[in-house]
């Protein structure tokens, strides 16, 4: 295999894994996930499928990815040779993640929307409705989301173009700290508003009656989506990192700072919503309508309204950047086209289907199917089914397909790794993880 490129540094590694699951799946997804199936018993139940399910997934699609050195489809191609149906597992990867990046680009044009509105200071002085109304009004515009959507796609693109090491390493490493700090200190500020209690209570205190199926598929997706499992793009990365790596010790500090960050997005959104008596199942709006209220009533909020869109655009950056390398790398592996080609083309398709997913929430639209708005239909069938089949055909390909000796040598590290550990691993990926995962699925499939 031709040599290629690769992480040149630990935090480099986990800053890129960190930067791909943490975006808008922690800061603008996982609130409205919680907030519309009732916070602390969902809070409870992501926790525990990230804890069970997505830690051993994510070192599975490590393992993966760094034992072939390929994209997703030609990492089982690579590892299971004359079997095309498991290369087609890689290509359920690259188009979930082509799908996921067109849902991904249009809530980004909002956020990069946002930072104009930020440095003109729209926000200022304004009351919740007038807020309200102007966000609900943005859906409804024509060429102003397509336009910011355009800038993002050209940003993610801009980067990708730059390579592994001086574009996706080297942004994450600079821009993941600083929005770890800015969510510190707003958490702060949110804690201190009048009835924030109530929403830390709301967030934090789970009401275990509230579990239910729907609850355990949505946590699921939630938890699939945030950590970037089953789109192919742990399975690039992996690819990516480099064999003296401890992929366990990778994977829980990535699933670490996807939690830490969701925690804090739920600390800052669930007080400021119940303060300014924002329902917790707003939707959109607790993260475009919420947070512009709290810099409100802060000193200095101007900035700190301008710094949280421009950091929330920059961690939307890091995920795109992540989701747009998956068909890049097929691009330049499998069909010999040069990265600024590839990277170009991928993105030229999904601009184009942003712009069908952003027109498709006009209120007078006819790009539905059924109940879905297009823009919706991307967002729940990727995370309600691609990524959960593409997660459960993984683990069953590494338990069942693969050799289990490859797995024992890029887990151990060539037996740098507690050996009892390494069983306890390959248990769950075998037998547990597809079990659960399947009963999950069929539970969905039977509502």
């Amino acid at each position: 295999m031709k040599n290629k490129e690769s992480f040149g540094s630990k935090f480099g590694i986990i800053a890129a894994a960190a930067g791909s699951a943490i975006g808008l799946g922690n800061i603008y997804r996982f609130p409205c996930e919680a907030g519309a199936n009732g916070g602390g018993a969902f809070f409870i139940v992501y926790l525990a499928i990230v804890l069970l399910m997505g830690l051993p997934l994510m070192v599975t699609e490590f393992v993966i990815g760094r034992r072939s050195g390929k994209n997703p489809v030609g990492a089982f191609k690579s590892l299971a040779p004359g079997h095309k149906g498991w290369a087609r597992l890689g290509y359920l990867g690259v188009i979930c993640s082509f799908l996921i990046l067109a849902f991904y680009c249009t809530v980004a044009g909002w956020t990069i929307d946002a930072v104009w509105k930020a440095i003109t200071n729209y926000y200022h002085g304004k009351d919740l409705a007038t807020v309200q109304f102007g966000f609900d009004s943005l859906k409804e515009e024509t060429w102003q989301p397509i336009i910011c959507e355009a800038v993002f796609v050209f940003l993610t693109a801009f980067i990708i173009i730059k390579g592994v090491t001086k574009g996706i390493e080297k942004y994450s490493k600079i821009l993941m700290p600083i929005l770890l700090g800015i969510l510190i200190i707003l958490g702060i500020k949110a804690l201190t508003l009048p009835g924030a209690a109530e929403g830390v209570k709301f967030f934090l205190k789970p009401d275990f009656s509230k579990i239910n199926g729907t609850v355990v598929v949505n946590a699921l997706g939630q938890a699939f989506f945030s950590l970037s499992i089953g789109m192919g793009i742990l399975i690039t990365y992996g690819s990516y990192i480099a064999k003296n790596d401890n992929l366990t010790s990778t994977a829980f500090s990535v699933c670490i700072c996807d939690t830490i960050i969701a925690i804090l997005a739920g600390i800052v959104i669930f007080p400021a919503a119940f303060s300014f008596g924002i329902t917790p199942e707003a939707g959109d709006s607790l993260a475009f309508v919420t947070l512009p209220m709290l810099f409100n009533q802060m000193a200095g909020g101007y900035f700190f309204c301008l710094f949280f869109f421009v950091l929330l655009t920059i961690a939307a950056l890091t995920s795109s950047i992540s989701l747009l390398e998956a068909p890049v790398l097929y691009f330049t592996e499998e069909l010999g086209i040069s990265r600024k080609k590839a990277t170009t083309y991928s993105a030229i398709g999904v601009f184009v289907l942003c712009i069908v997913a952003s027109l498709s929430l006009h209120s007078d639209t006819c790009l539905k199917i059924g109940s879905f708005s297009f823009f919706n239909l991307l967002d729940y069938i990727t995370a309600t089914f691609l990524m959960t089949i593409g997660g459960l055909l993984t683990v069953i390909f590494l338990g069942w397909k693969m050799k289990k000796e490859d797995f024992y040598d890029e887990f151990t590290n060539d037996n740098t790794v507690n050996m009892r550990l390494r069983k306890a691993m390959y248990f769950i990926i075998k037998y547990i993880s597809p079990l659960a995962i399947t009963v999950i699925l069929i539970t969905q499939f039977i509502k």
